[in-house]
């Protein structure tokens, strides 16, 4: 569990990190330089889901020696299929991260959602639904092993 107290929004006790995985953790279905040793490294610490339409095909490859859920998610109202994912998971102690419009609905729901811009792009309805923008993932992993950070940008 990582726990984040945020002064004027409370304590944060995430039990699950949800990562989207294309344009967020993998670019062209390969995964960014340096986020393996990051999911690596926090695995012990939370459980870590991966949510994805897997559009490359590669993601249980790419994923294979990391303690982490992955999710396929079909073709149609992904946004809502994300949603229903973190809803099972319990909304309140989930952290999400993704850059799509189909991430839109969990980044807004989470107890804190963090969009990320990259090469892909972000989407503005990811952007608005987010609570904190991100220039690139790796900066997410050092939020996480940093809470202060999160709570310093966070606080009210």
């Amino acid at each position: 569990m990582i726990s984040i107290d945020i002064p004027g929004a409370g304590n944060k006790e995430i039990h699950h990190l949800v990562f989207d995985y294309n344009g967020t953790i993998a670019i062209d279905g390969v995964l960014i330089p340096g986020v393996r040793e990051a999911l690596l490294l926090l695995a012990g610490r939370t459980s870590i889901h991966i949510i994805t339409a897997d559009t490359f095909g590669f993601v249980t490859q790419q994923v294979s020696d990391i303690d982490c859920e992955v999710v396929i998610i079909p073709p149609g109202d992904q946004a809502q299929s994300k949603l229903d994912f973190i809803e099972k998971l319990g909304v309140q102690q989930t952290l999400c991260v993704g850059n799509g419009a189909n991430d839109e609905l969990m980044l807004k729901h989470a107890a804190i959602g963090i969009a990320v811009l990259q090469e892909e792009g972000l989407a503005t309805a990811a952007l608005f639904a987010a609570d904190l923008v991100v220039r690139h993932i790796l900066d997410v992993f050092a939020l996480l092993n940093t809470p202060e950070r999160l709570m310093a940008t966070l606080r009210n």
